[in-house]
């Protein structure tokens, strides 16, 4: 900077004149006073500036001025100053200045322009490059510069003139080209834009890639002959192109051929060359979510499967086929094909997650209780895997581990009642399994108050007082809610009818237990013995002995149930 400063002192001294020489030599004497002075202060002040006391040094360039309003260099730095504090109608001001005062300097002129367009003057910024472009026409930064001016200010014609310059000097290009087709289009001439991605091919026959922009041209302006004669000289021109049966499936799907749309789809599919990422997005654009899961669902688990072996070792195509065997109910499949997925890539969380689920639905809780600990050291703050995994745990009876993961995942659940809910719930029937009545009770108190109106706790809560003959009040209203919030579940039919007997209810009792029976192919022995406890008590011992017997040919009865038999009496 201090070389541009002594430059504008030099360069600006001036003729003598025909002065005499004694005169001429006072004249010399007091110019380089002047400029050495002058040098003195804008070294000063650059000198604070630097050391980062910008104010001594606005206030050193402003005396420079005062000293020397000729000095364009100190209004240029005064200018730069103010710039960087933002306060853009003074620099603007300091920068006209140093511009008028010497305009043959660049640098100047394009700071006035910078500072001018950042004050939110584009016109006057458009008029400083129109000139400073004619008088360096062959500086192609500063046509470009001009040029998006042009277009921030929609004078596309003008800026339509600039890219033309700029292609005489350069040659065509792609960046070029494309960017006059984007102006061409915002002015509706479709002609025009057509004729530079046609210039582009022509200079450039042999690549591939912008035969295929001219293609979607053609293509998305229906001229669809065009279209395929492009697409038909890419495959000669370049018949490993990665994308060729991919525009062709686009090609044929917009001209109502979906045969033949389907066919490219898997030749593009099967080529290892085009990328997953691609491949499962053009997917995701010929296929909405209900064609792919209903009347296209042949075609998209063909195009799945082909993602499959054609990229085994990508974490993706499994993913995407895993999903569509999810939703088609293959639920082992899909487990398959999601453990896949883990195994080469095991940082994805939710398919973790759909493992764990799949295994609870499949019954498959030795490896969902397996799989849920290395999930949990996985992601350990995650709080579904320690409820799942609390589940296998109860479900084989290792109501110890249940309960240690159940207290650890509570923990994690935050903003949540949804799921806070459901650990009170797990909680309260691991307790009971544990025969830890107090603390089952109050877990289910806690699920109820977040979810009154969570049937499987109401109906198992109300159960389980019946079975200790604890607040059966309570527990009759629970058991009716429940069957009220699912009138059709056998289960809570038989807990209903249950609780009813304990009460003494017994007509509605054996209403309800029938009830459970007949919803049920086949009725488990605690409710056929259930429903022989209540005919006893309504005196029809005989009838009582036959669903006794049947509850003891289907198991799962209650430990009595030999000496009611045996007895024929009953005994609660």
């Amino acid at each position: 900077m201090l070389l541009l400063l002594i430059f504008s002192y030099f360069t600006s001294t001036g003729s003598p004149g025909k002065k005499d020489k004694k005169q001429k030599t006072e004249d010399i004497a007091i110019r380089q006073k002047k400029q050495a002075t002058a040098i003195s202060l804008l070294i000063d002040a650059k000198r604070n500036e630097i050391t980062g006391n910008t104010e001594k040094a606005e206030e050193i360039y402003l005396q420079c001025i005062d000293k020397f309003p000729e000095e364009a260099t100190a209004f240029f730095e005064l200018s730069r100053l103010v710039a960087e504090k933002k306060q853009y109608e003074d620099a603007v001001k300091y920068a006209k200045k140093a511009a008028a005062l010497d305009p043959e300097n660049i640098w100047f002129q394009l700071f006035l322009a910078e500072i001018l367009q950042l004050n939110g003057d584009i016109k006057e910024t458009i008029d400083i490059y129109e000139k400073v472009t004619e008088k360096y026409p062959e500086n192609l930064d500063y046509l470009y510069q001009l040029a998006a001016l042009y277009l921030a200010t929609e004078k596309y014609s003008e800026a339509i003139n600039v890219y033309n310059k700029i292609e005489i000097k350069a040659g065509i290009s792609e960046e070029i080209s494309l960017q006059k087709e984007k102006i061409y289009l915002q002015m509706n001439n479709i002609t025009k834009a057509r004729e530079e991605i046609e210039a582009l091919v022509n200079a450039y026959p042999d690549e591939s890639r912008y035969l295929s922009l001219l293609a979607e041209f053609y293509l998305s302006n229906k001229m669809f002959d065009k279209a395929l004669e492009v697409y038909k000289r890419i495959a000669v021109i370049d018949p490993k192109d990665p994308y060729i049966h991919m525009s062709m499936a686009d090609y044929y799907r917009k001209t109502g051929d979906n045969a033949k749309a389907y066919e490219e789809l898997k030749l593009g599919f099967a080529n290892p060359d085009l990328d997953i990422d691609t491949k499962v997005s053009i997917m995701l654009s010929f296929y909405t979510v209900n064609q792919m899961y209903n009347e296209l669902k042949d075609q998209a688990f063909t195009l799945a499967k082909i993602l499959v072996d054609t990229h085994p070792e990508e974490a993706k195509s499994h993913s995407v086929y895993a999903d569509l065997l999810l939703q088609d109910k293959k639920f082992t499949e899909a487990r398959d094909e999601f453990l896949t997925v883990v195994k080469l890539d095991s940082g994805r969380y939710i398919i973790w997650e759909e493992i764990l689920q799949l295994d609870l639905q499949l019954s498959k809780f030795d490896h969902l209780a397996e799989t849920g600990k290395t999930v949990m050291e996985l992601f350990p703050e995650q709080p579904i895997p320690y409820i799942l995994t609390g589940i296998a745990y109860s479900q084989l009876k290792e109501y110890e581990k249940a309960l240690k993961v159940l207290n650890t995942g509570v923990k994690l659940v935050i903003n949540n009642n949804e799921l806070l809910a459901q650990f009170y719930m797990y909680l309260g029937d691991t307790y009971h399994a544990l025969r830890r009545t107090e603390e089952s009770d109050r877990y289910y108190e806690k699920s109820l108050a977040l979810q009154d109106s969570n049937a499987y706790v109401l109906n198992n809560y109300s159960y389980y007082l019946s079975l200790r003959n604890e607040n059966l009040e309570k527990a009759e209203v629970m058991a009716k809610r429940a069957v009220t919030l699912e009138p059709e579940n056998p289960s809570f039919q038989d807990t209903y009818g249950w609780v009813l007997f304990k009460l003494g209810r017994y007509e509605e009792a054996k209403t309800w237990v029938l009830k459970s029976i007949q919803s049920k192919e086949e009725p488990s022995g605690e409710v056929l013995e259930h429903y022989g406890d209540i005919l006893y008590k309504l005196g029809d011992q005989r009838q009582a002995m036959d669903y006794w017997q049947k509850a003891k040919a289907k198991g799962q009865a209650s430990e009595l149930l030999d000496k009611k038999i045996a007895e024929k009496k009953l005994y609660e």
